[in-house]
């Protein structure tokens, strides 16, 4: 595997691979139909615009991210959920565009992966 990968860190990769073995695939789908509910769920808590949906819909991404390796997709779910956390929402809408973008990139590289 290279290094070229944007969005994912390519130790925490490897690891997988090892632990979960012909699982790893099983493991990426899992990752991506997941993920899809958990963005639909982001954009829910930024139109209702209630802080604490958007920290608890933020933080639930961002382990799931973090744990396949998707580092900027993380980052990303960070920040929204420290908007939250500091009861905030403005520019929610536009972290979350940020984070369906680095999704979708953060798909695309473990897709190719499997």
């Amino acid at each position: 595997m290279s290094d070229t990968y944007q969005h994912l860190d390519v130790a925490i990769i490897e690891e997988l691979r090892v632990v979960m073995g012909d699982n790893f695939s099983l493991l990426v789908d899992t990752f991506v139909s997941d993920s899809a509910l958990r963005i639909t769920g982001i954009y829910e808590a930024v139109t209702a615009a209630t802080p604490e949906s958007i920290r608890r819909a933020a933080h639930g991404f961002k382990g799931s991210a973090s744990n396949m390796g998707a580092v900027r997709l993380a980052a990303l779910c960070n920040e929204l959920e420290q908007m939250g956390l500091a009861g905030g929402s403005d520019g929610a809408a536009a972290l979350a565009d940020d984070i369906a973008a680095a999704y979708a990139v953060v798909e695309k590289e473990l897709t190719a992966l499997r």
